[in-house]
């Protein structure tokens, strides 16, 4: 299993992204995880290309990329694994489709949540949101760092901090145990993505 990175990306599954650029930005700069997120409309085939193109690029950068909810897409073009949220797939269900080598994150937001996931075979928790952010609808009130402090506390996998990441907020999680953080406005948002990658690296004690 591919070790768990500290600078997780998250593409932006929002009308009128390039999705590529930004990541080919990230990547130069050093971003150590990538993940495919599309949006809810998009066909199989579309996240399907889309997660081959961007496979090829974290191959050719030696980094981990994983497939947000489609499991099957994740399977299909190779990728390292997949995240999944409350509403996917059950933890246990997707391991068992995954396999055992295969980097499998969850979504938790409190201790309990996030000891049946690990239970059940999550190799990280993804934990949020940390603080409030635009850039996914329909998610609840923001734990902050107490809130990440409780389930590093609870927990022996990495945890990674989403939501309203930024680099100045960085600190703040390292600091109360997450290994490290999720982003997506931060960088897919930046006027320049790699500048951003390299802030956040920097935040986290990983300069290039």
């Amino acid at each position: 299993m591919p070790p768990i990175g500290r600078l997780h990306l998250i593409t932006d599954a929002r009308p009128g992204r390039d999705a590529l650029a930004v990541v080919a930005a990230a990547l130069a700069a050093g971003a150590d995880t990538v993940q495919v997120r599309v949006p809810d409309d998009a066909t199989d085939r579309e996240a399907y290309e889309l997660t081959v193109r961007i496979l090829a690029m974290c191959r050719d950068s030696g980094v981990t990329c994983l497939v947000n909810d489609r499991l099957h897409v994740a399977l299909a073009a190779g990728a390292d694994g997949a995240h999944v949220g409350a509403d996917d797939l059950p933890v246990a269900a997707a391991r068992r489709i995954l396999g055992a080598e295969a980097v499998l994150g969850a979504t938790a937001r409190d201790p309990q949540t996030a000891l049946r996931a690990v239970r059940d075979g999550a190799s990280y928790l993804g934990v949020g949101p940390a603080f409030a952010t635009r850039t996914k609808d329909g998610l609840p009130d923001p734990i902050g760092p107490a809130g990440i402090a409780a389930v590093a506390r609870a927990v022996a996998v990495p945890v990674i901090a989403i939501g309203g990441i930024t680099a100045t907020r960085v600190p703040d999680l390292t600091a109360v145990g997450a290994h490290g953080v999720a982003v997506v406005g931060a960088v897919c948002d930046a006027d320049d993505p790699a500048e951003a990658t390299v802030e956040l690296l920097q935040a986290l004690g990983e300069p290039r």
